[in-house]
């Protein structure tokens, strides 16, 4: 894990409290931070309809990029912060790859969602298409290849489903 550099924004992973990840960030937005909340569309079956929201990708948690050794106390202060995730000593930076990583599948509109966190598992990349150059572990579930992104402080991962013809061993 990386150590806080004064003066150099990282991302941070923020533990919030139950169904508030929304909230925290259009709050952190209106403070004039960066957050990021990586959702997927859920769908859900109602007893007469069936119906379809956006779900956070990692419930419980929001990131946000900021410099944790001046700029603690407004983002713990938010309503709905239950901590900056981190050691005893302080907070730990999530790796700039991994955020990257789930903002790229995120922007790539493929089928996405939550998926137990993995170390195990063909490490690939991938070389073509929308996701090209995310690096993450292959799974195949029901005859379906999907490529797993860790997060590894928060230990959770998401799932994209994905063509085989894109995969390259890493």
């Amino acid at each position: 894990m990386e150590e806080v550099c004064p003066g150099a924004p990282s991302w941070y992973a923020l533990q919030v409290r139950h169904q508030h990840e929304h909230l925290v960030a259009t709050v952190l937005e209106g403070k004039g931070y960066l957050p990021f909340l990586p959702t997927w569309r859920r769908r859900r079956r109602r007893c007469d309809r069936t119906v379809e929201t956006d779900s956070p990708l990692f419930p419980g948690y929001v990131f946000c990029h900021f410099d944790a050794a001046d700029r603690r106390v407004p983002i713990i202060t938010t309503p709905g912060v239950v901590r900056i995730v981190g050691a005893p000593h302080g907070p730990l930076p999530v790796d700039d790859a991994e955020i990257a990583a789930i903002q790229k599948v995120v922007a790539s509109g493929a089928i996405t969602g939550p998926w137990p966190y993995v170390k195990a598992g063909q490490p690939i990349r991938i070389e073509h298409g929308p996701l090209a150059g995310i690096e993450g572990s292959l799974v195949e579930v029901k005859n379906r290849r999907r490529l797993i992104v860790s997060v590894t402080l928060l230990q959770r991962s998401i799932h994209v489903d994905i063509d085989s013809a894109s995969v390259k061993p890493d």
